[in-house]
């Protein structure tokens, strides 16, 4: 494998000099797909290549003409929060034919591109490949027609493939997401939110029909996103009899006194005998319980003998079953529509980007490939062993061999299903394990988005596995007070959707009172400490292990979920809440410069949170087509500040007439905000004004984002599973101690993998006086904001260029993509 060094060096050296690119989009849209446009356009243009759209997919490629255009840098502009394609997409019969792609090649030809980026699902991107392998052969047909001259043949002879996944199903194996998933979520989780509130009121069972005709995706983490009692998916269909489970627990969470049940299902689900469900079974009425039931269907679900399951079926069976008030919600295409989520956008970015440099080092034996995400990094996999795998994927349903199908959809499919039986289905008690262990949870810090997800999760796993969990209010500062108390299954219901902290959170470390904390420790007889939260609770572990040697209270397992907007936390590439404040502050980016659609020239200037970490403002940056993002960890001077006014005076002698400045609250303490407002104020004079806007803490609040809830969700399983693994392992003559390293750690995402790290360990790695970690993944994001701003930079794709391979069970979610 190439250094990282000679990487760089060769990026620099880069060319596309006479080369030329064409990005199409093809199949369904997906948000997003605008976002890798505008990456593509940009990169090309960037390295110098001669970049074309080809309008209408591979329609616009058969037909040619106007429908294939070359593109400019000012063409892509303002299209980065348009939802859809701004290209237009088609299916295209005749692209099938091989006199169609003869057509194609033609098209292209005649305007000398050899090298495709294509935007779709798997078969957009298999009809690619195939059209790679017939080029040859299709040049020497045109030549024999008189089509194109002889030597072409020889000027084009290859031509090269590089593939992005835009499909809102996330059906596609090789990459944890797929353009336009995450959005997608959004729509439906919007929907779910929307529900809850008004069938509060009217005691309702509500069935949502989700999309996904052969993949279960955004039924299952809809229904961890949104606390679904039921959900059907076509790689598990349900087992007969299933209607009877369904119903008790409908009647079983309503007698519990919950107002709200939810019904996720699969578009065209069908059971597992394969014949259409058309009626309900009759049975006692069961009514007067729960007020409200939602029920998500994915459009694919089925039972174990494919009989489809479909939406009013399920109505009926409850209104017949337990006479609830029921109703149906189909959301259609209102998953495909809308504004792109933050994070579509930045991993249609980072794809788009990676997309030209494959097609850049690309030589004519290279095959086809896609570019991907796996965990945190983007990757490039051979295209065809993706496709045969998915393929692989419905092959296994059709023969029923359903928990194959599941296993070949990767381990973050197999963990999402995992995760929402542990947390769905509650064990009578006679089932559950008795441990006889006490286990705390509390939060620390301050609020973020999805820690209400992640302490639902950690108590319901933990009440699972036999322990009794007690709820710790108001972090460190309830704790020796003692503001602790035992928390059931039910207490817990309903809080994923649900912002801030509902236990309260605050600041407070330990070590001022750790000897009343002890003391309520050995009161409360608590065997491990789970805890939720930011920096705080970092340095309040740090403490804690410190107080080890005195009071042996504390000589017990602890684990940190990290959850705060900054992302600050050492040992984990993101925390929980985070995604949430970029999407916060993406919109209000959008909103602001719409703001000026009808002002000509301006520049806003906003400030972002994040202490003295600058994860915000550039990742922030970067989903909202920021010009410049000031940070504390890139020093930056007068000079600086001056060159960008002048790229923005620049920018705006073109049909680009409005800029956008994103600076981090400390990124330096003489250049405020008020100072960078002035400055281009006055250096813009009579070309651009200026406004200004601070965020403040509207990005830690409202409801968490779908990524978040089920970040939190799964982190928090997962560090709860190694609670009971550390209590089983240290519990020696009746009482468990605990006092090694690896018996105090931190779980989090570090590139493709979840790790729990000692929280010793990860002193070393800690700017404790800019409560930030050394070493920041997400700074090699920067450039990539720059570029795709008109800037000149250097781009570090150390990370990149390697072809990797498809293999059963790879780390399609690592652990990694349990955050997914």
């Amino acid at each position: 494998m190439a250094q990282p060094d000679t990487k760089k060096i060769f990026f620099e050296n880069l060319s596309g000099a006479g080369k030329a690119i064409a990005v199409l989009t093809s199949g369904g849209d997906a948000q997003g797909m605008n976002a890798a446009v505008r990456a593509v356009v940009r990169m090309g243009l960037y390295v110098g290549a001669k970049v074309y759209f080809i309008h209408e997919g591979y329609q616009g490629m058969v037909d040619g003409g106007e429908n294939i255009k070359e593109a400019t840098w000012e063409s892509v502009s303002s299209m980065l929060q348009v939802g859809g394609t701004v290209i237009g997409s088609a299916r295209c019969k005749e692209f099938r034919s091989h006199e169609g792609r003869l057509k194609a090649a033609h098209n292209l030809v005649l305007q000398g591109i050899t090298n495709l980026c294509v935007i779709g699902g798997d078969g957009s991107l298999t009809g690619a490949n195939l059209f790679k392998e017939e080029w040859s052969g299709l040049l020497t047909e045109l030549v024999e027609q008189d089509l194109i001259e002889a030597d072409a043949v020889q000027k084009y002879s290859a031509l090269h493939i590089v593939g992005m996944v835009g499909s809102i199903d996330n059906d596609f194996c090789g990459t944890d997401m797929t353009i336009g998933t995450d959005s997608a979520l959004h729509r439906i989780i919007e929907v779910v939110d929307a529900i809850m509130t008004t069938a509060q009121s009217h005691q309702r069972t509500f069935v949502l029909e989700v999309m996904g005709r052969h993949c279960g995706y955004l039924a299952l983490v809809s229904a961890l996103a949104c606390g679904a009692d039921w959900v059907l998916i076509p790689e598990m269909p349900p087992e007969d009899g299933w209607e009877d489970k369904m119903c008790q627990k409908l009647s079983a969470t309503r007698s519990r006194g919950t107002r709200l049940n939810i019904i996720i299902v699969a578009e065209g689900s069908i059971d597992r005998h394969g014949k259409p469900i058309t009626s309900g079974l009759v049975k006692d009425n069961r009514a007067g319980m729960k007020r409200l039931n939602i029920i998500i269907v994915a459009e694919g679900a089925i039972d174990h003998s494919n009989k489809p399951i479909t939406t009013d079926y399920i109505k009926n069976l409850v209104v017949k079953c337990l006479g609830f008030d029921t109703r149906v919600t189909i959301l259609g295409h209102v998953q495909r529509g809308g504004t792109p989520s933050a994070f579509d956008r930045i991993l249609a970015s980072r794809m788009g980007v990676e997309a030209v440099l494959a097609l850049l080092e690309t030589t004519a034996n290279t095959p086809a490939c896609v570019v991907s995400l796996c965990g945190n990094q983007s990757v490039r996999l051979p295209l065809m062993e993706c496709v045969q795998m998915t393929q692989e994927v419905q092959r296994a349903m059709d023969g029923k061999r359903f928990e194959e199908a599941v296993k070949l959809r990767g381990r973050s499919f197999e963990n999402n299903l995992k995760t929402y039986k542990l947390l769905a289905h509650r064990k009578p008690e006679t089932e559950l394990p008795t441990s006889n262990f006490n286990v705390a949870v509390l939060n620390v810090g301050a609020p973020a988005a999805g820690m209400n997800a992640a302490v639902r999760s950690a108590v319901r796993v933990g009440i699972s596995e036999g322990h009794k969990m007690f709820a710790v209010s108001d972090g460190f500062e309830g704790f020796y007070k003692g503001q602790i108390k035992e928390i059931k299954w039910a207490d817990v219901g309903g809080w994923t959707g649900q912002g801030g902290s509902l236990l309260g959170t605050k600041r407070t470390l330990p070590a001022k009172h750790v000897e009343k904390i002890a003391e309520q420790m050995r009161e409360n007889n608590i065997n491990a400490l789970l805890i939720v939260g930011g920096f705080e609770a970092f340095l309040s572990l740090l403490e804690l292990i410190t107080a080890r040697g005195k009071y042996d209270e504390f000589c017990v397992p602890m684990v940190m979920v990290p959850a705060t907007v900054s992302n600050n936390v050492p040992g984990s590439d993101l925390s929980v809440g985070a995604d949430t404040a970029l999407n916060a502050i993406t919109t209000t980016c959008d909103r602001i410069k719409q703001s000026a659609s009808g002002t000509k020239r301006r520049v806003f200037i906003i400030e972002t949170m994040g202490g003295y970490c600058g994860y915000l403002a550039s990742v922030g940056g970067l989903a909202a087509g920021a010009d410049a993002a000031y940070i504390y960890e890139e020093p930056f001077d007068i000079k600086d500040l001056q060159a960008n006014v002048e790229h923005l005076t620049e920018k705006m002698k073109t049909s680009i007439q409005r800029g956008l400045v994103l600076r981090n609250e400390n990124c330096n303490e003489n250049y405020t905000t008020d100072f960078i407002y002035q400055l281009y104020s006055e250096e813009g004079r009579g070309v651009f004004d200026s406004r200004k806007n601070v965020l403040g803490h509207m990005q830690q609040g409202g409801a968490p984002s779908p990524f978040d809830r089920n970040f939190g969700t799964k982190i928090s399983a997962k560090a709860m599973q190694w609670v009971t693994k550390k209590l089983v392992e240290s519990f020696r003559q009746g009482r468990v101690f605990a006092n090694t390293e690896d018996s105090c750690c931190l779980l989090g995402m570090r590139r493709r993998a979840l790790v729990f790290q000692p929280v010793v360990q990860l002193k070393g790695e800690t700017d404790f006086v800019h409560r930030i970690p050394k070493e920041q993944w997400w700074l090699k994001l920067r450039p990539l904001m720059k570029i795709l701003a008109k800037y000149k930079t250097s781009y570090d794709v150390s990370d990149s260029g390697q072809l990797e391979h498809v293999v059963r069970n790879r780390p399609k979610e690592s652990d990694a993509s349990v955050a997914l």
